[in-house]
């Protein structure tokens, strides 16, 4: 593992989260919040759930005293939530930056949001940030569809390497 490949991973996540963000800014309050069977009731959740999961493990790698779980407390709009999911990629990518290497096998310690104390190595949190984000946005993909949203797309790593 390099740091160059999380670097790519990142500016992968970038792009596949802004083709989500253009699909959510395309649908009505209605869709955004219908009830849908899934791992999380509304495409509005799924899309809390993936820029709080990206915010607190951002935090964690950044030895952030007390970080906060957005999803449990979060009120916002539509508008500032897919903000909040493309800032939180962007802030990913600055993170990475700031990095070489010899940082991914250096274990970091944190508490869970349960409050239990975990450690692991910096690229296994790396490679979970980016591979449950790709996993909830297939399924916001498909929640599109079942609101009745079709003019969407692929956000596979194979279409980003192809325009890249």
């Amino acid at each position: 593992m390099t740091i160059s490949y999380f670097q790519e991973l990142a500016d992968y996540n970038i792009w596949a989260n802004t083709i989500v963000a253009q699909w959510l800014d395309r649908i009505t309050e209605g869709q955004w919040s219908m009830p849908i069977t899934s791992s999380f009731g509304s495409i509005a959740i799924t899309t809390v759930h993936i820029a709080s999961a990206e915010k607190i493990w951002l935090d964690r790698l950044m030895k952030v005293k007390s970080p906060i779980w957005l999803q449990s407390g979060y009120v916002g709009t539509k508008l500032e939530t897919i903000e909040l999911l493309l800032q939180g990629s962007q802030n990913l990518k600055s993170f990475l930056s700031t990095k070489d290497s010899t940082d991914l096998n250096k274990i970091f310690e944190f508490k869970r949001i349960n409050g239990e104390p975990y450690a692991m190595l910096y690229y296994q949190a790396l490679a979970h940030v980016f591979n449950h984000s790709t996993y909830h946005r297939g399924q916001i993909l498909t929640m599109l569809r079942q609101v009745g949203f079709d003019q969407v797309g692929s956000t596979d790593m194979l279409g980003y390497f192809r325009i890249k």
